[in-house]
Formats: structure tokens, sequence, C-alpha cells
């Protein structure tokens, strides 16, 4: 993998669908992405970002509630694990690969969750409110699932055409070369992969 620097890839880019692999080591470099995640997070005006959304096939995510540098806490969920969902409840999501785009959508209102974090330590808690939301949403990325595949048809329709545009941009930086090809960016993720991921 380059030094190069990571970037939100949007809609309908294909890593968005990709499954992600767990994290079986932590690294300088691995901490260093993490660190430019926060950067491109807060940049975004975001509260989460999972490490699909930067073309990293890995199962992790950061979050930050506050939003703000300097404000609220950092965490870093690495393979995060949701189990007993409890409830229901319908919040306005957007999400910063399809920015611009919202739509109310269903989830449990608490789940249990475990992960490790950074340091390799684990960690666990029963969420509820907007951290539980957030938690759901991230996991959902890291299994190749956007916000919008929980849509209901109706509103589902509603977002088609913003969707239509995200295609069509996405094409058009493919047609000049701006993203590489599928067999380019299987082989990239494989690499990251082979480096970083339990790979079965």
């Amino acid at each position: 993998m380059g030094e190069s620097s990571l970037k939100i890839i949007h809609y309908p880019h294909p890593t968005l669908r990709h499954r992600s692999k767990p994290v079986r080591r932590v690294d300088a470099k691995l901490k260093s992405m993490i660190s430019e995640m926060f950067d491109l997070m807060y940049e975004a005006s975001g509260i989460g970002l999972a490490a699909n959304q930067v073309d990293l096939p890995l199962r992790f995510f950061v979050c930050n509630l506050a939003g703000e540098r300097g404000e609220g806490e950092e965490l870093v969920f690495i393979n995060p694990v949701i189990s007993r969902p409890k409830g229901n409840e319908e919040r306005e999501e957007g999400c910063l690969s399809l920015p611009g785009v919202c739509a109310p959508v269903k989830r449990p209102a608490s789940v249990h969750f475990e992960a490790y974090g950074l340091d390799g330590t684990a960690f666990q808690a029963e969420l509820d409110g907007m951290m539980a939301r957030v938690v759901q949403h991230e996991v959902d990325h890291l299994d190749g699932v956007m916000f919008i595949d929980r849509l209901p048809p109706t509103v589902e329709m509603n977002v088609g055409p913003e969707l239509e545009e995200f295609s069509l941009e996405f094409q058009s930086r493919r047609s000049t070369g701006e993203i590489p090809d599928d067999e380019a960016l299987a082989q990239r993720l494989a690499d990251i992969e082979n480096e970083y991921a339990v790979v079965d």
C-alpha cells in the first residue's frame, strides 16, 4: 500500500459492498490510518466512519458523538460484534459516503456490543440512543450494508434520483482512471487483507 492518504469514498464504490475481514494486528501504520480517519470524519462533519468508507477492507470503525476535535470521546471499535437487539426506533440517518442524502431508518433502540480498543483491550456495553444507532450504522458498513438498503420502497424511491447522480459521478471518475477497475481494486483489498486481516 503506497503512502497515499486516505479519502472517503462515495456510493456506489465497490469497497462499500465488501464484507470486512477481522483485524489480526495493529501496527504504527494502521494507527496512523486510524488517526487520519478521525481527521476525515471531522472535516466532513461526521460522527462515525467505517474502514470500508476509506477503501480499507478491515473490520473497524471510529466515532465521536461530539463530531468535533477536542470534544466528546474518540472511540475506535476493532472487530465489533453486536447482539441482543431490543425495541425499535426510527431516526433520520445520513452517511459520509452519500453526502447530502438523508432518510428515516428503523433500527433496534438498544444493542449490546463487544469490541477491542486500539490497545488490544476488549470492551463491551449496552447502548441505546444515538450511540446505539451509530454503532449499528457502522457495523452495517463493515458487512457491506448501507443505510439505503434498510429503507422501505417508498422512501427508497425518494432518494433514487440522488443515488443515480452518485452512480453517474462514479462512472465518470472511473472512465478517467481516477477510480481503478474492479480487478485492480480487488487486488488492492486482498493485499491489505493479507497484511492486517484474519484471512479464512
